[in-house]
């Protein structure tokens, strides 16, 4: 066990080496080894305090400044961490970029970004953060691999209210979808391997953000509320609901759309085909997921691939949206995503990055476990 555990040790020693040259000065470097260090510690309360408890320190201070003062490229701590979870997860035809928002709690009226608005979290209007994320998915595993924190128009409506939380000026309103743009952008453009891209219906009922993915050729299946329109293959537009209303017993199949908590998710599935206007080669569907309980209760996606993807293949990419779900509950419950006690702009998205490096460290290592290794890799470059 001992060599284990020294296996364990010399990989985290690697895994955050990665990340040295994003910090111009020792000390700052020193501060990210021993923040990183204590969100994956076993403190139930990952703040200041208990991290500088952790670190054997007496006080805060220390990793205070780590968040709001020292010199560290934020930006690119981010890319490196997307790209060490490449690294373990890559698959460039099954690999699914998800995007999805969570909730942070927050008292006051501070804190960057807070306001009364509906929380995923809470599950009601709340005094919170609301932060945009993407994960990367493949059968290897999953992590999240970028994040952006919502301004609501607020708070970028007052520029002195921003200048105080250290918001730059040049930050403007960007909607949710936007940021989940911007996001998938990046991804893009740092040559990460994925076929598909998914999400809830706050995004994909978004048109412009729909747009924007079939423009950029890029395969999504995006959910969309009931009410949403589609232009039916008689070149008319139809509300999604009356569509399925329409199809036979017979274009309805069981199959299940991966594994969950209580097993296999299985529901009666059914897609046709709308937008007769397309370019060659690709195909546009309407993808339905009705209950086998209920059959009353359905849920919808709008699709986009090459012509030939198979049923199987979308439910499989709409099923896969709960990876993110379970990115969330890993990195809130093991590296302290919500745990921070910071109110800036700068220091949110320090935090949160430390944390996702954290919970990358976490995927290498459970990776590794799965093959059977007795020693972590060395990650450096």
């Amino acid at each position: 066990m001992m060599d284990v555990a020294l296996g364990w040790s010399a990989g985290f020693e690697a895994f955050v080496g990665r990340f040295a040259g994003r910090f111009p000065r020792v000390e700052a470097r020193r501060r990210m080894v021993s923040y990183v260090r204590g969100l994956l510690s076993e403190t139930e309360r990952k703040n200041g305090w208990t991290l500088a408890e952790t670190a054997g320190e007496a006080g805060p201070e220390g990793m205070q400044r780590l968040l709001n003062f020292y010199s560290w490229d934020t930006c690119g701590v981010r890319d490196d961490v997307r790209d060490v979870v490449v690294e373990c997860l890559g698959d460039a035809q099954q690999g699914v970029l998800i995007v999805d928002e969570t909730g942070f709690l927050k008292k006051g009226k501070k804190s960057a970004g807070v306001a009364r608005q509906y929380s995923g979290t809470a599950g009601r209007i709340e005094n919170s953060q609301i932060g945009v994320f993407l994960a990367y998915a493949s059968s290897a595993g999953r992590a999240l691999i970028d994040r952006e924190l919502y301004l609501p128009k607020e708070w970028t409506g007052d520029r002195e209210r921003c200048r105080e939380a250290g918001v730059p000026d040049e930050v403007a309103f960007a909607t949710r979808p936007a940021l989940a743009q911007q996001m998938i952008e990046r991804a893009v453009l740092g040559d990460v391997p994925f076929g598909w891209v998914t999400a809830d219906e706050a995004y994909g009922q978004d048109t412009k953000f729909r747009l924007w993915l079939e423009a950029g050729d890029i395969s999504h299946v995006v959910a969309v509320p009931k009410s949403a329109m589609v232009v039916s293959m008689t070149l008319s537009k139809i509300r999604v609901h009356q569509v399925v209303v329409d199809l036979p017993d017979g274009a309805w199949k069981r199959l299940s759309c991966g594994d969950g908590a209580r097993g296999f998710r299985v529901s009666d599935w059914a897609a046709t085909e709308i937008r007769p206007l397309r370019r060659s080669g690709w195909g546009h569907w309407l993808l339905a997921r009705r209950s086998i309980i209920d059959p009353s209760d359905l849920a919808f996606y709008i699709c986009f691939g090459p012509a030939d993807t198979p049923i199987e293949e979308l439910v499989r990419v709409a099923g896969s949206r709960w990876a993110i779900e379970e990115c969330f509950q890993t990195t809130k419950n093991e590296t302290g995503l919500d745990h921070y006690q910071v109110r800036g702009y700068q220091a949110w998205y320090r935090h949160i990055t430390l944390s996702m490096a954290a919970a990358a460290f976490l995927v290498i290592v459970r990776e590794a476990a799965k093959k059977g290794l007795q020693s972590q890799p060395d990650y450096r470059p």
